[in-house]
């Protein structure tokens, strides 16, 4: 179930459009489950996913010497975290397309920040935060670490395209092991408001996932991506 944190930053508008990318695969996955894959934080290809900027880990330093468990603890809490990854914006982006879909049998799933929010209800076993992610300078800016929570969403600079929103679940409190992530109850009819296909795919290709979309009992808003529309002129 989604919690709200008052440290954790939000867009202000919950109508602000968020997106995912995926392949056709991880899509049925999605809907025959009914379950969101999250990945592990340190599973991400980033390395410094989950990890502190070089003020903050200077700092963190001092404060072990004489509790080494201090740090321990925030370089094993990687394993303990997992993150399902949203891109904001208003228009579908083509570096998107390009970078988290193997090959144009691809699709996006248009959402909004209000419908991921009500779209975890049904999740009862772990709960969910999602924050906006603040891209910083790793070698200069300070994360502050007085919430766990934190680590989880500073990226470096070079990755401020990804426009990321994320939602976030930490399973230390369910003692539960997580291999390369976890799977969480979602209601799709919320997650999902829109598809997408990708826009280098043929016109069999949209009709195939119209067809499997009303097999398992779905109804949204299915569309071939315009970003390879015939041009004017």
């Amino acid at each position: 179930m989604y919690l709200n944190n008052p440290n954790i930053k939000l867009p202000q508008d919950s109508d602000t459009i968020v997106w995912k990318y995926l392949d056709l695969s991880k899509f049925l996955d999605l809907l025959l489950s009914r379950k969101l894959f999250m990945s592990r934080s340190d599973k991400f290809e980033d390395q410094y996913e989950g990890t502190f900027s070089e003020p903050t880990f200077e700092e963190i330093k001092k404060l072990s010497i004489n509790n080494p468990d201090f740090l321990n603890y925030y370089k094993t809490h990687r394993e303990k975290v997992a993150i399902s990854s949203w891109h904001i914006n208003e228009y579908e982006s083509f570096a998107m397309w390009q970078i988290f879909t193997q090959n144009s049998e691809g699709l996006a799933i248009q959402s909004t920040v209000k419908r991921l929010q009500d779209a975890l209800v049904p999740e009862k076993n772990y709960k969910q935060y999602i924050g906006e992610v603040n891209y910083i300078d790793y070698k200069k800016e300070y994360i502050p670490f007085d919430d766990l929570f934190f680590p989880f969403l500073f990226k470096r600079k070079s990755f401020q395209y990804e426009r990321e929103v994320r939602i976030i679940t930490d399973v230390t409190e369910n003692t539960v092991k997580l291999n390369d992530g976890l799977k969480i109850n979602v209601d799709i009819t919320q997650l999902i408001e829109k598809i997408y296909i990708h826009p280098k795919s043929e016109n069999w290709y949209k009709n195939l996932v119209i067809q499997l979309v009303k097999q398992l009992g779905f109804d949204f808003e299915i569309e071939k991506s315009d970003l390879e529309s015939d041009i004017l002129i």
